[in-house]
């Protein structure tokens, strides 16, 4: 497929995994035979039969599986088999997510879909989205933000206000990106996502799972541990379409205005926001704090 691109831009770095524990397997054992809940139905902790249900158990029991699980189709399949209720994975459309819609494809793993039209998007992102779907008969619900939260932003901002302040573009971002993402995982129990650890130095310890408090669920990192070579790898191998702008420079994307190509020797997620700091530029949907876990 060609990425060689990508090796100019970023280090290889193996990440370690960990044996999953005695406790934790047994723990991922038990959860596996519980009885499934219907999308949005609660799980009250401690029930099934005395199999374990509560989700900040499962998050862990996850957390310590899944590193042992060398596919990405298994680890898919382990989540949806662990976790009662609906799991829903957000895409981007990166390379990183055509991945794991991929793996859902092949798996059959019972997983919901959906991505964020902010907008704003590349017609590239766009081209493919639809030739996802075609691709894998998959249907990606597209979640849209508020039409007056926009006007208003954008009367109080300007069309580019967002350049001008960075708490103008986090108010962009929370408006166009982070208050769709909660609707749309309203009521789910898991949230698949394709962060990997070697993105960016704030993911370098993406966790595999992980219990998020504010929004009630497991969130799910699959690829954490994924190296760059072995996503270009999985790409090639399974002809996974992605999106043309990864072959002119952008091994990040995000929003037209907001996206650039980077040069050769800069981090991959230079080219988001680019005229804010390098430090901790993120656009709330996976650096909300993190609240103690507990039990649902």
């Amino acid at each position: 497929m060609g990425f060689a691109y990508f090796q100019a831009f970023s280090e290889g770095i193996t990440m370690p995994t960990k044996s999953p524990s005695r406790g934790a397997a047994k723990a991922a054992a038990g959860a596996r035979g519980a009885p499934r809940a219907m999308p949005g139905e609660a799980v009250a902790p401690g029930s099934a039969g005395g199999r374990e249900t509560n989700p900040a158990a499962l998050a862990l029991a996850l957390d310590h599986t899944l590193p042992a699980i060398d596919s990405l189709e298994g680890r898919l399949l382990e989540i949806t088999r662990t976790l009662p209720g609906r799991t829903t994975f957000s895409t981007s459309l990166g390379i990183e997510d055509q991945a794991v819609l991929h793996a859902i494809a092949q798996s059959g793993a019972p997983i919901d879909v959906f991505t964020l039209d902010t907008g704003r998007h590349f017609p590239e992102t766009l081209d493919t989205l639809e030739a996802s779907e075609n691709r894998y008969g998959i249907k990606i619900r597209v979640m849209f933000p508020d039409a007056r939260e926009v006007e208003e932003l954008v009367a109080r901002d300007g069309v580019y206000g967002f350049r001008l302040a960075v708490e103008n573009r986090k108010a962009c971002c929370d408006i166009r990106k982070v208050r769709p993402l909660k609707r749309a995982l309203a009521g789910a129990a898991g949230w698949v996502t394709g962060l990997r650890r070697e993105q960016s130095s704030g993911r370098a310890h993406v966790p595999f799972a992980a219990w998020d408090a504010s929004d009630a669920l497991v969130k799910l990192n699959p690829l954490a541990d994924w190296s760059l070579e072995r996503l270009e790898a999985y790409i090639a191998a399974n002809d996974v379409p992605i999106n043309p702008l990864h072959a002119r420079g952008f091994p990040s994307i995000g929003c037209q205005p907001c996206t650039r190509a980077i040069r050769p020797g800069e981090d991959i997620r230079a080219g988001r926001w680019w005229w804010e700091n390098e430090d901790g530029k993120e656009c709330g949907l996976h650096n909300r704090p993190r609240q103690k876990e507990a039990a649902a």
